[in-house]
């Protein structure tokens, strides 16, 4: 059985993650700064892998299931590598009455992919969100970090197919 909080060293000798021991260690190192510890492993490497949840829960003291808990629970946390293109499409309220289902579907057609899915050739993965707080934008989705309103599947697609 692992001992928790049991200091250990890097996964790998990859650079980046001293950033992340960097930021691990100004929060304390401590169970509190499990969601920041997250955040600056999926920043520095685009994604949570094995070693990443594994790597913070034992400088954090965190039980590997509680870690895995928490990158599974939060929508903004991924396990698996991204596609040279993000679309989150929101799935708010205002959102989804006024067609963010449409544009899933849409999505799905063109591309043959679902929510936290990426295609087969890397370039696009789609995600969802609760809400992103634009609902005077409805639908809103946001492309490579960039909100876009008002938006119908067949826009989306030709903004996504210009990329």
């Amino acid at each position: 059985m692992p001992v928790l909080n049991a200091k250990r060293s890097a996964p790998t000798d990859d650079k980046r993650w001293k950033i992340v021991e960097t930021r691990m260690r100004r929060l304390g190192d401590r169970p509190e700064a499990l969601i920041e510890a997250l955040h600056a492993a999926q920043e520095a490497f685009g994604f949570l892998d094995d070693d990443a949840l594994q790597y913070v829960s034992d400088i954090l003291g965190v039980p590997p299931s509680k870690v895995y808990g928490v990158a599974t629970f939060y929508s903004f946390f991924t396990l698996k590598p991204q596609g040279e293109h993000t679309c989150v499409v929101c799935m708010g309220t205002a959102c989804y009455i006024n067609g963010a289902k449409d544009i899933l579907a849409g999505l799905h057609d063109k591309y043959g992919i679902k929510p936290r899915q990426t295609t087969a050739d890397n370039k696009l993965s789609l995600l969802t969100a609760r809400c992103v707080g634009a609902c005077s934008l409805a639908p809103a989705v946001i492309i490579d970090g960039e909100a876009q309103g008002k938006i119908k599947p067949d826009e989306l697609i030709a903004r996504l197919e210009a990329m």
